[in-house]
């Protein structure tokens, strides 16, 4: 294994892990919070619009997908809160119509058809050190936000009436947390590609919630799961020869079933 760390492509990849289950660790545990979980997966099916127009105009694909999701994070919060349609339902056009935008300007890209796998299903090997700079810029500014925000982030979450009352911006605190939800889904797209990214933000703070129902303490245990998850499916990856993102999930499902089996057989055994 050690002999792996003599390649930078592996130490990039290492790296992004890290960075990634940093920030995963504190947005997934909001939007399970806030009992949001899909939403992450029509801002990840959206931004492919993005990538799509990019391709056509010659763009950086990520920058697109960037873009793209963050412009339908905070059209489904505006839709929902203004539009008078329910959030499911705001997703679930969004998510329809950034897939179908992607797929027409793939189609119409001149010559060769771009290689979209990478972007279907993740391949963690292929992170820049540019990527490690950004990701890393994004795992600071989310670590900060939380930790300077924290009671209104949780009020926000939990009771957005009793956050009203108190004075407390709600409107603006969900716009600004749709923004972040956006940077760190389609910054985790490398990692796990868009069909899988959303177990990324979801089976950490699953597990965790196995052990505590704190919130303050069930974000460092999604940000540990979520390294363990990623590190372990960055080997599997290497040594099955499967794609990354596929290989996370595989690992982060086993870890799951692992305590959830644990617990039911303690409660088994003692009753409770």
């Amino acid at each position: 294994m050690f002999e792996l760390f003599q390649y930078q492509f592996f130490i990039n990849a290492v790296l992004g892990a890290l960075l990634t289950s940093l920030a995963a660790g504190f947005i997934g545990t909001y939007i399970v919070a806030r009992k949001i979980v899909f939403l992450t997966d029509g801002i990840t099916h959206s931004s492919f619009g993005g990538i799509g127009l990019a391709y056509y105009f010659g763009l950086n694909p990520f920058l697109g997908a960037v873009l793209f999701g963050i412009a339908s994070a905070l059209g489904i919060e505006w839709a929902h809160s203004k539009g008078n349609v329910r959030e499911d339902s705001a997703i679930a056009i969004l998510l329809a119509m950034g897939m179908a935008v992607g797929i027409l300007f793939v189609y119409l890209t001149p010559g060769y058809s771009p290689n979209l796998m990478s972007f279907l299903f993740g391949n963690i090997l292929n992170i820049t050190t540019f990527d490690l700079w950004v990701m890393g810029a994004l795992a600071l500014l989310v670590a900060t936000v939380f930790v300077i925000f924290y009671r209104p982030l949780l009020y926000s979450a939990f009771d957005p009436d009793f956050a009203k009352a108190a004075g407390l911006p709600v409107q603006a605190i969900r716009y600004v947390m749709m923004a972040l939800i956006a940077l760190t889904v389609v910054m985790s797209i490398k990692l796990a590609g868009i069909i899988l990214v959303l177990s990324l933000f979801t089976i950490p703070q699953v597990i965790s919630g196995l052990m505590t129902r704190q919130f303050g303490r069930i974000i460092p245990l999604s940000v540990l799961f979520a390294l363990v998850g990623s590190m372990g499916g960055l080997m599997f990856s290497y040594y099955a020869n499967i794609p990354s993102g596929v290989a996370i999930i595989i690992v982060l499902v086993g870890i799951w079933l692992f305590f959830k089996s644990g617990k039911l057989l303690m409660r088994f055994a003692f009753g409770r």
